[in-house]
């Protein structure tokens, strides 16, 4: 008898689905996977698919829920899809001898991904590693990529934050084992992850807590150590294509909207004053947050973002 009821409640999930699909709706938010070279890869997504497409590229040590709220906020009007990177989120977790992670092969994954989504043109957002990672595709598809939307995602020199990034530049140097034990302990605790999310913010008492405790539950899995102090010490191959990506940068001219917190410890303001260096059409703004502004100034955020999508199709 349950194992009746089980299956005909099943059955019904299934019809309610294809009606729905039938009649030209759209789910507020999808959440899937789509397997890419042998993993899985976790991804959310809303909206109409025949609208403009944003694609959200996280950030560390986060995952797609870092864009909650502008799929929510932004799905009646846009179509977008926010992916977890390997080793991130919900996406599959290899080890670091199953999949070696580098920069270079993690924006791999997810170029490949928009193509077997069928995603051919985009705006993206990008926001501490999704900067590397999107810059990587955009330099790749400049002709896919519509816009940029830049939240702390770095590509100046003068962007790196001594007060954040001292200990991983001593680790580029020597790669020193003690001091990925150190980093790691800092970095990696319930503390160090509360940490990302509340300094520099106004007031850290209306930043939603879920974030860093889901951030220490995954980053706390067995492998990731190893994993993020890996990808810490990629990140050096990130600054030496800086003049790559600024050099896309001047010759394509992307539209830009830059919504920055200016507080960030990793990615200061000087970061987001650098882009004006290379970029004629940008949308700028400095906020009075921290490195995750969405938490604290996700209703402004939210508004530009509306705003800055609107003026791409109008000259289109």
């Amino acid at each position: 008898m349950k194992m009746n009821l089980k299956n005909n409640l099943a059955a019904m999930v299934v019809f309610l689905a294809a009606v729905t699909m039938a009649h030209g709706a759209v789910p507020e938010i999808l959440y899937a996977k789509e397997k890419v070279d042998g993993l899985e890869i976790f991804y959310r997504e809303a909206g109409d698919p025949s609208k403009p497409t944003l694609v959200l590229l996280h950030g560390f040590p986060t995952s797609s829920q870092m864009y909650r709220k502008v799929l929510n906020g932004l799905h009646d009007d846009y179509h977008m899809i926010a992916p977890d990177y390997p080793g991130f989120g919900e996406s599959s977790v290899p080890s670091s001898k199953e999949f070696t992670y580098t920069f270079d092969n993690i924006a791999v994954v997810m170029d490949k991904f928009l193509e077997q989504k069928g995603v051919k043109t985009y705006t993206l957002m990008i926001q501490d590693y999704g900067a590397p990672i999107g810059f990587r595709i955009a330099t790749k598809h400049p002709e896919r990529v519509q816009g940029l939307i830049i939240m702390n995602g770095n590509a100046y020199k003068e962007g790196l934050g001594e007060a954040g990034w001292a200990p991983i530049f001593k680790y580029w140097k020597s790669k020193d084992v003690e001091l990925g034990k150190t980093i790691a302990k800092e970095v990696f605790s319930y503390e160090g992850m509360k940490w990302q999310y509340t300094h520099g913010t106004k007031n850290p008492h209306l930043i939603n807590p879920d974030n860093w405790v889901l951030d220490t539950a995954k980053i706390t899995r067995p492998g990731q150590t190893e994993i993020q102090l890996g990808l810490f010490y990629d990140y050096q191959n990130n600054v030496k294509l800086y003049p790559e990506w600024q050099k896309y940068l001047r010759d394509n001219q992307p539209p830009a909207l830059i919504v920055w917190g200016k507080n960030d410890a990793f990615f200061p303001e000087s970061g987001a004053v650098a882009y004006k260096r290379d970029l004629k059409n940008i949308d700028y703004n400095i906020l009075d947050t921290g490195h995750f502004p969405l938490e604290e100034e996700g209703p402004f955020i939210i508004k530009k973002i509306h705003e800055f999508m609107g003026k791409q199709q109008k000259v289109e």
